[in-house]
């Protein structure tokens, strides 16, 4: 019989602070801004015969270096149906209903969603801390990324 166990993983730690603005439309976004956002982690995986599961220092490091990439950058979506966005010398210009705003190439992240939200967060923080081929005994990975109390969105992981 095999067993399963979940492991959670909440450290202060796991945290970065980055800047953004959400688009609801090709004319409405909102105004630049930032958080301060949480990681969190839920992992299932079989239990081992020495004990324990999954190994929580690899989730750990995992977890605090994708917080350490991301802390302290302007982050903007290259997806958005409503924006475009170009590299111009050592700036980034993001153009949005008519305006072009600016900011510095090598303190922004371009990241591959629509929308810089918890939601879209979530699942990109998820891609990047999965190794499915490294970690053969997980069956399901939940991470979470709250920007506040009581706000947060999660995604999920299954192993096929």
């Amino acid at each position: 019989m095999s067993r399963e166990v979940t492991l959670h993983i909440d450290k202060q730690a796991h945290k970065f602070s980055s800047a953004h603005y959400t688009i609801f439309s090709a004319t409405e976004r909102e105004r630049l801004h930032g958080h301060n956002y949480f990681v969190t982690a839920k992992i299932v995986a079989k239990m081992g015969d020495n004990g324990f599961s999954a190994d929580y220092n690899v989730y750990k490091r995992r977890i605090k270096a994708i917080c350490d990439r991301y802390d302290e950058y302007m982050l903007l979506p290259a997806f958005s149906p409503y924006q475009t966005i170009e590299r111009v010398g050592d700036e980034v210009h993001a153009h949005f209903d008519g305006r072009v705003l600016k900011f510095l190439a090598d303190e922004t992240w371009v990241l591959p969603i629509t929308n810089v939200t918890v939601e879209e967060l979530s699942h990109l923080l998820l891609t990047e801390l999965i190794d499915s081929e490294a970690d053969p005994d997980l069956i399901e990975v939940e991470l979470t990324v709250s920007s506040g109390s009581g706000q947060a969105g999660s995604a999920v992981w299954r192993a096929d």
